[in-house]
Formats: structure tokens, sequence, C-alpha cells
């Protein structure tokens, strides 16, 4: 382009300007926007005076999610109430004055910006949102100046035919961009709804666990379905396709399978739960620190995670240990010498067990639960004794009450005299005189 048709471009551009702005018409669409503004304005602060949970200023770190996304939420209501009324105005003002570009083009500037406010007030990922900043805006813009149609027909003409498929740019586009878009809402909403039922405190945590899961499956079983209409594919035929493979699949991944449905059915049944100490069919023990669809992780008092397969706690024999009741019952075992005053030995040591902060004890406590000193049996050494006690929580880990309690009797017994017995053997020599000879031939 050369300098002279550069000055006439330019010159025709101020000189349809000048008519433009010489109009009546412009300064009314003029006078139209600036009153739609400021009555969405006004709408918009009387909405968060009424619901003050819309107010965005009531963001903090510590709110609930849910609290959370509706204060944004409510951020945008006068962007989305100027939108509404210009849209209307553009309807309105073409039949009136005969002219509404001017509000079409504030209409779409309006649009822009509340997508940048979406962007930047939802969008947390840096990579999405300038996935969205940089696609999707250019995107937006050429849809509504009405040029997108144009250019998908033409990226819809570079296709190349696989037999009875057609793949085109504008179908891969269209997969990529949708695809993507589709698993990041659904990892939003998997994310908000996780955190909205955990911030349920009227429900107990076993039934807030269900409903998370539920939740989270039914959403990618969604996202799932939508993903397969925007590539195309027949949901009619993917079911007859399914299930002539399905046989021959199902032999292959029936652990798989197996597993999927036991972690349905342990979080419907609630007999496990996050929190809970296990004790699995072959002696390992842990607590319950993540339960997801396939398997169940425990966490040993050393450090170590157990990945078990939620199969094993359908099929097979495990004990759980703090299902119902954290409150457990157990007992230390000891013997003391038979010449011990026994009756008085008993409240010694239930006065010691008892006064173990873990231990439970007190009359508030009911008798039953109480710590109680028995005699077990009599060895061949000395009295076998016992006591038991309740505590809160597995005599394991933090909660070492059975070793302190070892200590605590050592103790009282060394202080009031008691004995711990020591193995004893009684020899008797029947036949003196045939011992005597016998040494003698030696």
């Amino acid at each position: 382009m050369t300098v002279d048709e550069l000055t006439q471009l330019v010159s025709g551009i101020a000189h349809r300007a000048g008519e433009a702005f010489s109009q009546t018409e412009t300064y009314a669409q003029i006078g139209i926007i600036l009153a739609i503004y400021l009555v969405a304005w006004v709408l918009a602060n009387r909405i968060r005076a009424s619901a003050p949970f819309l107010d965005a200023l009531q963001e903090n770190t510590g709110a609930p999610p849910l609290r959370t996304l509706v204060s944004k939420v409510g951020g945008l209501i006068f962007a989305l109430l100027a939108i509404l009324m210009l849209r209307i105005a553009v309807e309105v003002s073409g039949e009136a004055i005969g002219q509404s570009w001017l509000m079409q083009t504030a209409l779409t500037i309006a649009i822009l910006l509340l997508f940048y406010s979406i962007i930047r007030n939802f969008v947390q990922s840096r990579a999405a949102a300038g996935i969205f900043k940089w696609l999707g805006m250019p995107l937006l813009f050429l849809h509504l100046l009405g040029i997108l149609s144009g250019l998908i027909a033409i990226l819809e003409s570079i296709s190349v035919n696989l037999g009875n498929i057609e793949i085109s740019v504008y179908g891969i586009a269209r997969v990529a961009i949708f695809g993507s878009l589709l698993f990041w809402l659904g990892r939003i909403s998997s994310k908000t709804g996780r955190s909205f039922i955990a911030h349920q405190e009227n429900l107990d945590i076993r039934t807030r666990e269900v409903a998370a899961k539920l939740f989270e499956v039914a959403i990618f079983f969604v996202i799932a379905l939508l993903i397969l209409q925007v590539m195309g594919i027949n949901l009619t035929t993917l079911a007859v396709f399914g299930g002539a493979i399905g046989v021959g699949v199902g032999l292959g991944l029936q652990a798989i399978a197996s597993n999927f449905i036991s972690g349905i059915i342990i979080l419907l049944d609630r007999s496990v739960s996050i929190g809970d100490y296990v004790e699995l069919d072959d002696g390992r023990t842990g607590i319950v620190r993540e339960l997801n669809m396939r398997s169940t992780t425990l966490e040993t008092f050393d450090g170590k995670d157990i990945v078990v397969p939620n199969e094993k706690f359908i099929a097979e024999i495990f004990t759980n240990w703090t299902h119902k009741d954290k409150s457990q019952r157990y007992r230390v075992d000891f013997s003391v010498a038979y010449h011990s005053d026994i009756r008085k030995l008993v409240e010694i040591i239930k006065t010691v067990v008892a006064s173990h902060p873990q231990v439970f004890s007190g009359e508030d406590v009911p008798l039953e639960e109480r710590p109680d000193c028995e005699i077990d049996s009599f060895g061949d050494s000395g009295i076998n004794m016992f006591v038991e006690f309740w505590m809160e929580g597995i005599d394991d880990g933090k909660n070492r009450v059975g070793g302190d309690l070892m200590l605590m009797i050592l103790e009282a017994l060394q202080e009031h005299g008691y004995e711990i017995p020591f193995p004893q053997r009684e020899v008797r020599v029947v036949n003196k005189d045939f011992s005597i000879n016998t040494k003698r031939n030696l």
C-alpha cells in the first residue's frame, strides 16, 4: 500500500466518523448506553444489598468453597445486567431510531470484558487461563462479528477420508478445544462438589464419603458422554459395539472391575471409613487414610502405606477396631509370688492403672469400663494376674498405654514389696543309696 492510498483510507475513515458523530442518532445511542450502565449499576447494588452472600467483598480464604464461588458470581451481576439490557436495546433501537451499530459495538465489548473477568476470577490454573485468553477470546470475538461461521466452513473443507470416516481440521480443533474445556469443567466441578460435601457438618463422615465419591463418578461419566458427542460418535452404535467387546475385555479386566464394584459396595454399606483402624486377615494393621474406587490405603504406625485392593474387604475377613466405637478394652498380664497379699494388691493395681490419663476411670464411668484386676491362673512359680482397662483409640503408635501401665505396675509392686517370681524347680532324690553307689562305680 502506497502513502497516497493509506492517506485516502485514513481520510475515508475520518470522514465516515465525522458523518456518524454529526447525526443525532449516534448521540441517542450514546445516551442509551450510559443510561443502561447507570441502571445496571443501581440494580446490581440493590441485589447485593438484599442478598449479602452475593457481595464479592465478603470473599476470604477461610470461607467455604461454595460461599466463595457465589461471592465471585455476585461480582458479575453488574456486567450481566448491562449485557442483557444492551441486547434488548440493540433490537429496540434498530426499530426506533434506525441505527444500532454503536450499541452493538458496546455489547461486543461488554461480552468480551465479561469473558475476561470470568477467566480472571474463576480459572486458577495459569495454563488454562492462557488458553482461554489467547484462544477463547479471539474465537468469541470472531463469533460476535459473525466471521466464525465462514472460518468454520474453511476448516471443514480441509479434510481427509479414511474409509467411511472423515477427519477434518475443524473436527480435530473442536475435539481439542471442547475436550479440554469439558475436562477442566469436570475437574473444577468435582473439586467444588467434594469441598461442598466435606463442609456439610450435619452429615456424618461416612455419608460425606459416599456422596463425594458418587458425585465424582457421576461428573466424569457425564463428561465422557459429552466428549463422545463432541467427537460425533453415535452412542447407540457404541453401546452395541461395547456389548460385543465387553465379554472379552471383562475377562481380562475382571480383577479391576471386581475392585471397582467392591469400592462402591464399601462406600454404600459403610463397613470401612476414613480414620478406621483395620486389621487384615494376614495380621497387617493400619489406619484408613484414603478410599479410592480401586483400592484402600492403610497407614501403619511406622509410616508405611499399605495399598489394599477393595475386593479384600468384601471377600475376606477383616477386623475394624474403631468402626462404631473407638473405645477399646485391653489387658496387661503379670505375676506375683504365692505369699503375696492378693486382696490388697488388687486395689493397688486398680488405683495405679486408673491414674493413667488415657484410661477410663472415675465415678462417671460405668462400672464395667473401670480398671479391673483379677487372678488369671495359678502358675508353677507364682500367681498369674491381669488388669483390664478401657481407653479411647488403639493401644499402639502414639497411644502406647500398655507400655506405660507395665512400667507403672512394676514400680507399684517394687514400692509395696511385692515380688515377681522367677521360675522355680524342686528336685528330690528318691533312692539315696543307689545314687551313692552309682557315683562310686563311676
